[in-house]
């Protein structure tokens, strides 16, 4: 990819990629633990609601106290320092960032932020996922009018499967599926913050439950964070959801060809050129043998008698079949591989991964009989999880994105299992990210 090259033209003409950070949770600490060791990056400013949780990230991340001893971003600047700050917008407005990283994982937070790097004509990494596939499309439509680049974070497990996508279709071949690995259970669509932590304990060595956020870690297990990565491949890949969301299949990498291909072959998936997310544990909770549950994948169609023989003779993953084949990356270090999204975007004015459409959403779903006057909680809490969906099958039905379900008031009675509907709760259509997400789909109307 030569960015290494790149940043070391950056180190001899003395001219470092200034980076602003807006966040200081998990992901950005891994990325800040690689950052202060990349020749070529200055990380100017990290601005976080919390400065005394930020301290504690950066020592985590092996910075001392002298790295983030600028007084103000004057000082940052002219030292090569960093800056903490309590206000982001402020850190935003900057001259000279080139790139600011918006990693809160709030999306009407994300959304604000976003829109004031574009302003600012700084280019936008969006680790935040969940603002992305809230308006990400627009979001990113609106930085290329500007001249800027919007970008998926690298390192994250959607861009990794964007990749795969890009890589298979430049080589020629049909994507049949592409996804991603996780631990999965249809029991675990009903856990809620107080309940994931017996789950947790069976897989993870921690043994302090103050020491985690437990509603972050219930997303990912009880499918939310599922349904919005898979939205999040689909809106930059062209690739369409499946008319029931994601089954969650169990699979060991080396059956995914069998498994991720159409079910006229004998495999799970209702349509070609979608997505679907393997999971390492079995219907009967059992662990799957040589699961994926941190990697990716994508599943190709080899056309053809020889290219079929090609795939045996160089050993790719094939189907029972022979015609399909699987090609998988075994993990992902989230943070810790941000840096190509921060040299790419900026050294070559090239996302890693790019909403090009509205295709898929992810919209709440009842996790149990919800009641009038109830006050949601949003993604990983006690009353919703969010399942992928077509994009015109959620404006059809007029179903409630996952990530407008925070802190909103239901207007009716809603039955276990059931989608929620704009119609179903009380919302404030001046909210940033309600706004947002209504002029996408105004925008994106012609093309569902």
């Amino acid at each position: 990819m030569n960015l290494s090259l790149l940043l070391s033209e950056r180190v001899r003409t003395d001219h470092p990629i200034r980076v602003a950070l807006i966040g200081c949770g998990k992901f950005a600490t891994m990325y800040l633990t690689q950052a202060r060791q990349t020749a070529g990056i200055h990380v100017v400013g990290i601005a976080d609601l919390d400065p005394a949780r930020a301290m504690k990230q950066l020592a985590t991340a092996g910075w001392t106290a002298e790295q983030y001893a600028a007084r103000n971003p004057t000082d940052a600047m002219a030292k090569g320092s960093t800056w903490l700050t309590e206000d982001a917008d402020r850190l935003i407005d900057l001259n000279g960032i080139d790139v600011v990283v918006e990693a809160t994982g709030i999306p009407t937070a994300g959304i604000h932020h976003c829109r004031r790097a574009i302003a600012a004509g700084h280019h936008i990494i969006m680790v935040n996922v969940e603002a992305d596939v809230v308006a990400g499309p627009l979001l990113a439509q609106e930085a290329q009018a500007a001249g800027v680049v919007y970008s998926l974070a690298w390192g994250d497990q959607p861009a990794l499967i964007c990749e795969h996508v890009d890589w298979a279709r430049t080589c020629g071949f049909e994507v049949v599926c592409a996804g991603k690995g996780t631990r999965y259970h249809p029991s675990y669509h009903e856990l809620t913050p107080d309940s994931v932590w017996e789950v947790l304990q069976q897989y993870l060595e921690i043994d302090d439950p103050t020491s985690i956020n437990m509603k972050m870690f219930n997303s990912f297990l009880d499918g939310s964070k599922s349904g919005i990565e898979m939205s999040a491949v689909c809106n930059t890949t062209g690739l369409t959801p499946q008319d029931n969301g994601l089954g969650f299949p169990p699979s060991s990498r080396f059956d995914l060809a069998n498994v991720c291909k159409p079910s006229e072959d004998g495999g799970m998936l209702t349509r070609r050129g979608t997505t679907e997310v393997v999971s390492s544990l079995t219907r009967s909770g059992e662990p799957v043998p040589h699961h994926l549950a941190m990697g990716t994948y994508v599943v190709v169609d080899g056309a053809g008698d020889y290219a079929q023989q090609c795939f045996r003779e160089y050993h790719m993953l094939q189907d029972s079949t022979g015609r399909y084949a699987a090609l998988y990356r075994p993990t992902h270090m989230i943070g810790m591989e941000l840096g190509v999204s921060v040299a790419s975007v900026v050294l070559r004015g090239e996302p890693t991964g790019c909403p090009k459409g509205f295709y898929s959403d992810v919209v709440a779903t009842a996790k149990h009989a919800l009641t009038a006057g109830q006050i949601l909680d949003g993604e990983g809490g006690h009353c919703v999880w969010g399942q992928q969906m077509p994009a015109a099958d959620s404006i059809e039905r007029g179903a409630l994105p996952l990530g407008l379900a925070a802190d909103i008031k239901m207007r009716c009675n809603v039955a276990a299992g059931s989608t929620l509907r704009w119609a179903d709760v009380e919302f404030d259509d001046n909210d940033t990210a309600v706004r947002a997400r209504r002029e996408m789909e105004v925008a994106f109307s012609d093309r569902l």
